[in-house]
């Protein structure tokens, strides 16, 4: 593979690196919520969904701050601190006594994971406007690939105790910071820089580039339930795997892993060539549709081969938040690109802010009375509206503009 400027490769690896730190955890967590709680699996779903809403209020506060210190410092020292954070922040847990331990470290990882901004806006910085989409599709891939080495080592590490996969995700968040600091270029020009603005490092001032684009606002609809219910794999699968199917950190970390290699194939060889041959926005169709079909599968399957199909299917979901991205991206300068990504960021963590504890409650609801597929019901749910709303908003403006290039929209 060809990259067009020598941060990609270096970018996309430090993600690669993050979330195989992230995914490696992810096996052992209901586990050891379990322990430290003394708690049912029912109930530690729904601290589990606590502890997901405490690190994405955290993100919320920070991502758009640290978008918009990317574009007033440059995106390089913005990354290095938050890979260094995640570090420490991985470390913190390993060692954690009790669930408060927990919580705290999971508001840390929330300040640091806020970095996807930045990341985000490298890639904004070096990409022109009509292949941004395939770029954004590469770093999907990136933290796809992730997810098929970090949860099956998270499962194997497993049988070491629930404390392991802790201490390699604060080592490989060590390597990262280490890769970032000695490669990678500074992708911002002192020229393009702006001066940081309190007013403008929240979520609203981060979408003010956007406030004239006609079709923002429903792009912004739609990302924002899409996550919603997105939400329910990191918020619940480790969960649902035990108590549905009956996995243990190994089956759950294998199934991770799957779902990430599908994902990866799905952005590294379908997203651009859908594109190309759909446009963006009938791309989120597609994407919308395999969703929300593999949400309502997963209510009524438990047996292990079919789950393993509809986690093929669902990949395809996968080519929503790349064509979604790119057509953000449009609506806004070259200038902005970094508070533009710190809003989605922030956008994002809006809803895992909220997602959690509706899909987390309807998963331990459900479960105490024999049923095991709530929170599918409510991801469902929220993916029918996004695609409504694609439908009846989204696609006729595009039938409307069909000659739309990123210069023909305000910045």
């Amino acid at each position: 593979m060809t990259f067009h400027h020598r941060a990609v490769p270096i970018v996309l690896t430090a993600v690669l690196i993050d979330s195989i730190g992230f995914g490696i955890v992810l096996p052992v967590l209901p586990r050891l919520i379990v322990e430290l709680g003394h708690v049912t699996m029912a109930d530690a779903a729904r601290i589990g969904g606590y502890m997901l809403a405490a690190y994405s209020v955290m993100q919320l506060i920070a991502a758009p701050i640290l978008g918009n210190l990317g574009d007033a410092l440059g995106r390089r020292p913005v990354l290095l601190f938050s890979m260094i954070a995640f570090s420490a922040d991985y470390a913190l847990q390993a060692a954690a006594p009790s669930i408060a331990w927990l919580f705290l470290g999971r508001m840390i990882a929330g300040i640091a994971g806020a970095s996807f901004g930045p990341a985000n806006a490298v890639l904004a910085d070096v990409t022109p406007p009509d292949r941004r989409a395939a770029t954004f599709g590469m770093m999907g891939a990136a933290f796809g690939i992730g997810f098929i080495l970090g949860p099956a080592l998270g499962g194997a590490l497993s049988l070491l105790g629930p404390r392991a996969p802790f201490v390699a995700a604060a080592a490989a968040a060590l390597l990262n910071a280490l890769w970032i600091y000695f490669f990678l270029p500074e992708t911002l020009a002192p020229e393009r820089r702006r001066r940081f603005d309190w007013r403008k490092a929240h979520i609203i001032g981060s979408f003010e580039p956007l406030r004239h684009a006609g079709r923002a606002k429903w792009l912004i609809a739609v990302a924002f339930l899409w996550y919603c219910g997105h939400m329910v794999y990191p918020a619940t699968w480790a969960f649902w795997g035990e108590l549905a199917a009956g996995w243990d950190e190994r089956m759950i970390g294998l199934s991770l892993a799957a779902s990430g290699l599908s994902m990866a194939l799905v952005q590294t060889f379908v997203t651009s060539r859908a594109i190309r041959r759909f446009g963006e926005e009938r791309t989120v169709v597609l994407g919308l549709v395999a969703g929300g079909l593999a949400f309502v599968a997963y209510v009524f399957v438990r047996q292990t081969w079919i789950i393993y199909l509809i986690l093929a299917f669902s990949a395809f979901q996968a080519l929503v938040s790349p064509s979604v991205n790119a057509l953000l991206s449009r609506y806004t300068s070259a200038s902005h690109q970094g508070s533009l990504m710190g809003g989605l960021a922030a956008l994002n963590s809006v809803a895992a802010a909220l997602s959690p504890f509706a899909l987390s409650q309807a998963l331990a609801f459900g479960a105490e009375r024999g049923f095991t597929g709530g929170n599918f019901v409510v991801a469902a749910a929220l993916t029918a509206m996004a695609l409504a709303i694609v439908l009846l908003r989204v696609l006729p403006g595009a039938r409307r503009e069909p000659g739309e290039t990123a210069g023909d929209q305000p910045s």
